[in-house]
């Protein structure tokens, strides 16, 4: 019975010191090999920024002047025939001639503008991107390292039920023990087996889910993870809630579209001023002739009701663009407030395991398992307090791999470093 319960309790305290460290044989890859691996191999993240940089080359077409025309022009006379009357007429003649656009001086500088902003806009856009996927690559590798380190949890937890079976059945062939106590301690086993099949499974998904956003090969070996360990949160709320405003993605993206609803409203307004166009045609009457030199001048004036209405488009988007931003900044501050309540809670329920709930627990489960071993306690008893201890362990992994994720979603919303 004496080597029974030195086995136990050796396990108990591996289990408890050594934290949820389920032994590997790869080396584990830290969190920023992978957000850099997938920055530069995501294909979401490539094709944002194909994006970004085609939008760029929108503001040297939108700025070169109209294409120039070149004309070539044959006037017949007394018959349709080509140069009929070119030599016995002086209305017959070939003419060569070219004309050019001009538009309003200042159009071609705004719509350029719009071309440039948009393109800001656009790149922006990336950074959305990158960093909507960095945040699924932390919340899917906290995930594993949670799934990794339980799994170390109940494994180690299952030897130790192992070898309570063997003292309960020891207990019973002497006549000191029921066989429901042996009975009840394999259903207890059987449920520990039951959650180490359901991590396998909950590991296969999230090893496939990171391979897809790292776009490796789904045959590729499965990725270990870190140690799952707590980082204080040295910020305060008005710090975190003060960096959204300059550095949240989503944000940057409605400034930066308020910015080129600016400068298209500019752009409108100035596509009410007149166009012009010149031109010059040289015609080619015969030697006998005397030549035709045309220079020709047009204006056109943009009609007012579709100028109007191109103003009060770009004023309404403008608007749009304003209240956009307004709502997205309400709804990443109430999340960076959700994510710091979350993160600060569980910090202090952190504590309360780690200090009171888990040592007490483990305290009781090793007197009444000693009570157990000199027939002074009930079998269903040590089952009891050794359920509770292995669920006190799973909560606090899990409260642990909350207030981590909660972290990583602060880094997102705030463009801060917390872990």
């Amino acid at each position: 019975m004496s080597r029974v319960l030195l086995t136990v309790a050796l396990v108990l305290v591996t289990a408890f010191s050594a934290f949820g460290q389920t032994p590997v044989a790869s080396t584990p890859t830290p969190l920023s090999q992978l957000l850099a691996e997938a920055e530069a191999n995501n294909p979401q993240i490539s094709a944002a920024d194909y994006g970004a940089r085609a939008a760029r080359q929108v503001a040297p077409q939108v700025t070169a002047l109209p294409d120039p025309k070149f004309t070539f022009q044959q006037f017949s006379v007394g018959s349709p025939k080509p140069f009929a009357g070119y030599t016995n007429s002086d209305f017959a003649y070939i003419g060569i001639g070219a004309s050019q656009e001009l538009p309003y001086p200042g159009k071609l500088r705004a719509r350029g503008i719009v071309a440039e902003r948009d393109a800001d806009t656009k790149q922006a856009e990336v950074e959305v991107t990158t960093t909507g996927i960095a945040d699924a690559i932390k919340s899917d590798y906290l995930q594993l390292a949670y799934l990794q380190q339980t799994l170390g949890i109940l494994r180690q937890n299952e030897t130790v039920l192992d070898e309570l079976i063997q003292d309960a059945t020891a207990h019973y062939q002497v006549g000191q023990g029921m066989q429901q106590d042996v009975l009840q301690a394999q259903v207890n086993r059987t449920k520990i087996v039951k959650e180490i099949t359901m991590h396998h499974q909950q590991m296969g998904q999230v090893q496939a889910q990171l391979k897809g956003l790292l776009s490796r090969d789904q045959g590729s070996p499965n990725i270990v993870t870190e140690d799952l360990i707590e980082t204080p949160l040295k910020r305060t709320s008005e710090e975190l809630l003060a960096a959204v405003r300059q550095n949240n993605p989503q944000i940057q993206v409605d400034a930066s579209s308020i910015r080129k609803q600016d400068a298209q409203l500019a752009s409108a307004k100035r596509e009410g001023k007149p166009d012009f166009e010149v031109g010059y045609m040289y015609q080619n009457t015969d030697r006998k002739y005397r030549d035709y030199y045309m220079f020709t001048f047009g204006v056109s004036f943009p009609r007012k009701s579709r100028v109007n209405a191109e103003i009060a488009e770009a004023t309404e988007k403008r608007s749009e663009s304003q209240q956009t931003l307004n709502a997205h900044l309400q709804q990443q501050l109430a999340e960076v407030q959700e994510e710091y309540v979350r993160a600060t809670s569980d910090e202090e329920l952190l504590k309360e395991y780690r200090d009171g709930l888990i040592p007490q627990s483990d305290a009781a489960y090793r007197a009444t398992l000693n009570a157990y071993a000199s027939n002074r306690e009930q079998f269903t008893h040590v089952l009891s307090y050794f359920a509770d201890l292995l669920n006190l362990k799973l909560e606090y992994a899990q409260t642990l791999v909350d207030h981590e994720t909660a972290l990583a979603h602060l880094e997102t919303l705030t463009g801060a470093t917390l872990r």
